[in-house]
């Protein structure tokens, strides 16, 4: 018998079928995306941090001892052969755990000295007149990790021992260049007991991938750098690699190199997975400390060392994925509570809409079970294959992340819009009868239970805004309470609106009853007759406006505390440093760029000593008049342009713009302040600022420059004001005489992780979902009165209303309940940020990293997010009902007026 009723139920009403399985679709594919799109971003984070770090962090590496002296010399030798090494290393490769998956492709092993070499040959540049050094190493598969440019790949001569006087090495193009190593070049690497070893080189190479593990984990293997001797007059050294041929490295045992045989690992960051970071840190802490590197002993040596900077890397993701992961909780949350209301409401609005049917059926005697397990396969057939769409869709969309969690997320979808319509139907016709008693939303009282139930809530609500002020957002990954706190706000406030309500109604009932025409008092009559049922769509909209306030203050926070970090970075829209006073046709060229408005010339000594003491402050020497205006425009220490301005006379005391510290150090009083070239100028500091524009330390004295000598008054910074400043342009311009800082390349580099574009993308889609969930609950709420609006308007019409009156009837009577959801939404919206905001810290989100730290970025209300959406619940209310006017005039009224229609 299910199957007839389900397939007639479904004939006789496709519209709102297909529309409750539109509504599942967009809901599942939502539901299903986001822990998906949450591991996709995590992913990329986890992977972006490793790469960042680098190979010569990332990489596990293990290095042997020296060949014991007491083994015999062939014993020592076959310790560093390749096919030693090889079975050393396949073993190795064995230690490592899962899920920590090693790359075999930029992994290597080899043989590398202890300590490298200078060597005589005085054709090697010597900067300081210092010898070079060189770094003979004897990595596998070089052949696989290059291309040759000159030459050929080295080759081992017959059997190499550690008498053999001549082998064969190959140098990178770099190290070429910069050693100034040709083809055919011999190098003489000092002996032990022995003649120096001959190297010839026979190739120059072309790294495949520079930026890979295999070169990179040794970064001198690619790279020569010169090396700085720490002594005072800092002398420096050329050190270069020399690439033996791996079958040539037991010749290193006749050399000083003092040769060890190494195996590095480099882990596969696709293979990375951040749901997997505690068993990683497991697995990098089993290396370090634990079995695996007992293995690893057991494998090579019993004293071979193991390092790794992996475990680094994993600790600071670990700790930013903490700061983030709350703020993405209360989004997830947010929206996901929307969207079960708005489920809900479909269904309780269509048992609305089949009471009379449902009643009937009732009294004529089917089982409250039969007629629930009817209800529920109908909504079913919907349901099913609406959900799968969605899931199926989102599986598409979002390829990466775990498929379990999307597979819950969109059967928790289905559930619940399978239960709604039954459930509804079964708490509204437990009893059989008939004729119900009319609940209006004025006349109607709440019940104890829903009392109760209400208070409860409040209990709840209160427990966790309670707990979110008090321990921040750090808590809430573990504690899922407090990140559904502002959803809990808004639903208490919903509540709270809900009761109030028909008291406003009723108040505003006869004051209407007074104006001349109808429409008024009528349009109020008609919103106080709306069913009790018809109220739920009141506590949808309040809390998807409260849902999309609060993401978009978030979004509004992120964005107001990286422009205010950038501009604390460079103190201005631009800047131009540099270490020497610049050319003076500079400030006249960048004045005439395109974008630039204003243009504050700074000279800025790092060395000026108060006092003559040896604790050196930055003395700033400015223009008052073109300073002063800078800082008003970037908000940073504004003063007056007379404050600064130099005395009359020489030798006047110059007033002085301070930080807090110098001034709490040296006073009011004037005193010497000491400049590197030799000159001297008396200040006394009039003002205190904690912020300046010229400097970004917590140090800073800032006068007027032209009480400086000539030397200290010439500029060596340009501080540039402009909406559109180009950065390429500032460099065209400035050469190599000044370095170039744009806010807006500044503001860029705060985002240098996908888990902060994620995080960002993951709060603007639960902004527009919560904004298009509103948007459907007001549809829906419109929708279900439409049939009851047509027939009145029929009837009114026959009594003389005119279209224009019809419309505004109309577009009053959905007023009160759209106002009232606009003006609570922004105001709960506005509520809730006050009440969580001491509680969230947007840190995380905000900046990369703390270089530039400027404080907790703090969440603050946004305007335009708690305005936007209010107005936007105005205008779909306001059109609809227009629409509906519409409508009803060009098909007339003889269908309405039919008689016998339950309407």
């Amino acid at each position: 018998m299910t199957a007839p009723w389900v397939r007639t139920r479904l004939r006789s009403a496709p519209g709102a079928a297909w529309a409750l399985a539109l509504l599942i679709v967009v809901t599942a594919c939502l539901a299903a995306s986001f822990p998906r799109a949450l591991d996709r971003y995590e992913d990329a984070g986890l992977r972006h941090a490793v790469r960042q770090a680098g190979p010569d962090r990332t990489s596990v590496q293990l290095s042997g001892p020296q060949p014991d002296f007491v083994l015999p010399q062939q014993q020592r030798e076959a310790d560093l052969r390749p096919a030693e090494l090889r079975r050393q290393y396949d073993k190795v490769r064995t230690a490592v755990g899962r899920p920590l998956v090693i790359d075999p492709a930029q992994s290597a092993y080899g043989v590398r000295p202890a300590e490298d070499l200078a060597v005589p040959d005085s054709w090697i540049p010597r900067p300081n007149g210092l010898p070079a050094h060189v770094y003979p190493a004897a990595q596998s598969d070089l052949a696989g990790h290059a291309t040759v440019r000159e030459g050929r790949f080295p080759r081992a001569s017959g059997h190499v021992t550690a008498q053999t006087p001549e082998i064969e090495a190959a140098v990178t193009v770099a190290t070429a260049k910069s050693l100034h190593i040709k083809v055919g070049s011999v190098i003489h690497v000092p002996g032990e007991g022995r003649a120096p070893l001959a190297v010839r080189v026979t190739g120059i190479l072309t790294p495949r991938d520079p930026a890979g593990a295999y070169w990179s984990t040794q970064p001198v293997l690619r790279t020569p750098t010169l090396v700085v001797l720490p002594t005072p007059d800092q002398p420096k050294y050329w050190l270069g690699a020399l690439l033996v041929a791996q079958d040539a490295a037991p010749a290193l045992l006749g050399t000083a190199a003092k040769p060890v045989a190494y195996w590095q690992l480099a882990p596969d960051p696709t293979a990375l997975h951040a749901h997997d970071l505690d068993n990683l840190k497991a697995a990098v802490a089993a290396l370090e400390s634990g079995p695996g590197l007992q293995r690893a002993r057991t494998y090579t040596d019993p004293d071979t060392d193991l390092s790794t900077g992996l475990d680094d890397v994993f600790t600071a993701f670990g700790q930013l994925r903490s700061g983030i992961r709350p703020l993405t909780a209360v989004a997830a949350f947010g929206t996901g509570a929307v969207a079960v209301v708005v489920l809900l409401m479909a269904g309780g609005l269509t048992a609305d809409r089949r009471r009379t049917e449902l009643a009937l059926l009732r009294a004529r005697g089917a089982s409250l079970r039969g007629l629930t397990a009817r209800l529920l396969a109908e909504t079913a057939v919907i349901a099913v294959p609406a959900g799968a769409l969605g899931l199926t869709a989102a599986l598409l969309a979002v390829p990466e992340g775990r498929t379990v969690y999307a597979v819950a997320a969109a059967l928790a979808v289905i559930l619940t819009a399978t239960a709604a319509l039954p459930a509804r139907a079964a708490l509204t016709h437990r009893a059989v009868r008939v004729h119900g008693p009319r609940e209006d939303v004025t006349t109607v009282r709440p019940s104890r239970r829903r009392t109760v139930a209400e208070l409860t809530l409040l209990v709840v609500a209160s427990g966790a805004v309670e707990a979110l002020r008090r321990r921040g957002t750090s808590g809430s990954a573990q504690d899922q309470l407090v990140s559904l706190a502002p959803v809990l706000v808004g639903v208490i406030a919903a509540l709270v609106l809900v009761r109030v309500y028909p008291l406003l109604l009723r108040g505003l009932a006869r004051p209407a009853s007074r104006l001349r025409g109808a429409v008024g008092h009528l349009s109020l009559a008609r919103a106080g007759r709306t069913s009790v049922s018809a109220v739920l769509p009141l506590l949808a909209l309040l809390t998807a406006l409260t849902t999309a306030a609060f993401g978009g203050s978030v979004l509004a926070g992120v964005s107001d505390a990286r422009d205010h970090a950038a501009l604390l970075a460079v103190g201005a829209d631009a800047r131009l440093d540099a270490t020497a006073p610049l050319p003076t046709q500079l400030p006249g060229e960048i004045s005439r760029l395109p974008g630039v408005r204003g243009l504050a010339e700074v000279s800025v000594t790092d060395e000026a000593k108060p006092l003559d003491g040896l604790e050196a402050v930055p003395l700033v020497g400015v223009n008052p008049g073109d300073y002063a205006e800078l800082t008003r425009h970037t908000g940073l220490g504004a003063f007056a342009e007379g404050q600064l301005k130099r005395p009359a006379g020489s030798g006047a005391v110059l007033p002085a713009l301070a930080s807090p510290s110098v001034a709490t150090a040296y006073g009011t009083r004037p005193f010497l302040v000491r400049l590197p070239d030799t000159s001297a100028v008396t200040v006394r500091i009039v003002l205190v600022r904690d912020v300046t524009p010229a400097v970004s330390g917590a140090d800073f004295l800032v006068v007027d420059r032209s009480g400086l000598s000539g030397t200290a008054a010439r500029p060596t910074s340009l501080l540039v004001t402009g909406g559109r400043v180009s950065g390429a342009a500032l460099r065209k311009a400035a050469g190599a005489s000044a370095g170039v800082t744009v806010r807006a390349e500044e503001r860029a580099r705060y985002v240098d992780s996908p888990l902060q574009a994620g995080a960002e993308r993951i709060y603007t889609a639960a902004v527009a979902a919560g904004a298009g969930y509103a948007a459907v609950a007001l549809l829906l709420s419109l929708l279900r009165a439409a049939p009851e609006r047509a027939a009145l308007l029929a009837r009114l019409r026959t009594m003389g209303l005119t279209r224009a009156q019809g419309r505004r009837l109309l577009i009053l009577e959905s007023l009160p309940q759209a106002l009232l959801a606009a003006a609570g939404g922004a105001l709960t919206g506005w509520a809730t940020i006050r009440l969580l905001a001491p509680g969230f810290d947007l840190t995380s989100v905000a900046l990369a990293s703390a270089r530039n730290p400027v404080g907790e970025a703090q969440l603050r209300t946004d305007p335009v997010s708690l305005a936007v959406p209010a107005i936007g619940v105005l205008l779909v209310a306001v059109g609809v009902a227009g629409v509906q006017a519409w409508w009803s005039g060009r098909r007339g009224s003889v269908r309405e007026l039919r008689a016998g229609d339950a309407r």
